[in-house]
């Protein structure tokens, strides 16, 4: 959860009052409560489970289990709240909050994400969440995406323990650094394409790649978060029209509310560079709507001092026509016309697929605790009353859990 994320009641209240449902509502807490027990039910063999589209709600029962042998792989324990130690916040959001959490009993820390029922309710995102807990099952598979250890939920909550990846975002360092040169660009864009590949390979498209969502780890490498806004089920030709994602990173296709599939992904990494790059987006504007007409119709204004490698892949990843954008052309061999590109011609994919390719950045990290590399709007630390917010943030969420996801036996 990056720095558009804004704190919300949680912080402020308890619960709602309960009030009188109509036949409606009544309806939306069947479903709220037939989810739930998909999430316990789902939790131990998620892993094995197909990928299926659940844009809404009626497709729910999609995400019954299916068994087979991969189950073994993650074995279900029972987790709760009383398990973890609560350091620090690491986010707060619309939808979710963050904080960094020790398993009790070891030196293991962990980024505890805490969605209200209430809140998944509220805003009819009950497909969104569940199909959040599938991709991070899933992306135990891969180096370059966040890795879940464990799920489990209360009454009012659900609960994901992932990986506490403690190197900062992309957003801290670019704004840090005022962008990167081309070989740390040309690094960091290799580990989130060979991530994005996987995704689509899985028939997943991400839909909110941005510099917020691209964490650094201890040695350097990136870990794309977030699966909340991916979208299931993009194979053999089929695609969405859902309006989605950050305003900055919204491709002409989204826009204009035509089909597309992995062609947002590209477009977003082809923004990414280009803020990589020269230290600002390049279609930024303040207005939203004279924005979203810019990456309609203008073209970005590239710094004379980019090599001519580095321009043309961002012009090919910033190609209005999806049809013609790098990843996406038939006749170039889609994605693999990504590995070929002369831009990235000297990374070795073998190296970088299996994670052999030494960053040319590490963070400044003290311990696996360390909390220096996020911002202070955030974590609540360098204020006046941090330690009051972070007491009271705590309390306001401490209830006694119960259920349980898995134990991810990858991790």
């Amino acid at each position: 959860m990056g720095n558009s994320m804004t704190c919300f009641s949680l912080l402020t209240q308890k619960r709602e009052k309960k009030v009188k449902l109509g036949a409606a509502d009544e309806e939306k807490v069947i479903t709220l409560k037939n989810s739930v027990r998909i999430f316990e039910k789902t939790s131990a063999d998620a892993a094995s489970q197909p990928l299926e589209q659940t844009e809404n709600r009626s497709s729910l029962n999609d995400c019954s289990s299916q068994e087979n042998g991969e189950d073994k792989e993650l074995q279900p324990e029972r987790k709760s709240l009383e398990d973890f130690k609560f350091l620090s916040v690491l986010g707060r959001g619309t939808f979710g909050n963050e904080i960094l959490s020790e398993l009790k009993g070891t030196d293991e820390v962990y980024a505890l994400k805490i969605i209200k029922k209430d809140n998944i309710w509220a805003h009819d995102v009950i497909g969104y969440t569940l199909r959040e807990k599938r991709v991070l099952t899933l992306a135990s598979d891969h180096p370059y995406l966040t890795h879940l250890f464990c799920s489990f939920q209360t009454s009012d909550s659900l609960c994901f323990a992932m990986e506490y990846v403690n190197g900062g975002n992309l957003a801290f360092h670019i704004s840090q650094s005022h962008g990167f040169d081309e070989p740390r660009t040309r690094y960091y864009a290799a580990e989130i394409a060979c991530a994005l590949m996987f995704l689509h390979g899985k028939g997943i498209i991400h839909r909110d790649l941005k510099p917020e969502n691209i964490l650094l780890d201890a040695d350097g490498h990136c870990k794309l978060v977030d699966f909340g806004l991916c979208m299931e089920g993009i194979v053999d030709g089929k695609t969405t029209d859902s309006f989605c994602g950050t305003p900055d990173y919204t491709s002409p296709e989204m826009i204009q509310s035509l089909n597309y599939g992995t062609s947002v992904d590209w477009w977003a990494l082809g923004v990414i560079m280009f803020q990589m790059m020269t230290g600002y987006r390049p279609f930024h504007d303040d207005n939203q709507e004279d924005m979203h007409e810019s990456i309609v119709t203008a073209e970005p204004d590239y710094p004379p001092n980019l090599s001519k490698k580095a321009v043309s892949v961002l012009k090919a990843f910033l190609e209005k026509n999806p049809k013609n954008r790098l990843g996406c052309v038939e006749s170039q061999g889609k994605e693999n016309a990504i590995k070929v590109h002369p831009f990235f011609k000297k990374i070795k994919r073998a190296l970088l697929e299996q994670r052999k390719i030494t960053s040319p950045f590490q963070p400044q990290i003290m311990s696996k605790r360390d909390v220096n590399n996020f911002e202070e709007v955030f974590t609540f630390q360098g204020t006046k009353h941090s330690q009051e917010d972070l007491s009271f943030f705590i309390q306001s969420i401490k209830e006694e859990f119960d259920g349980f996801s898995f134990i991810n036996t990858k991790y």
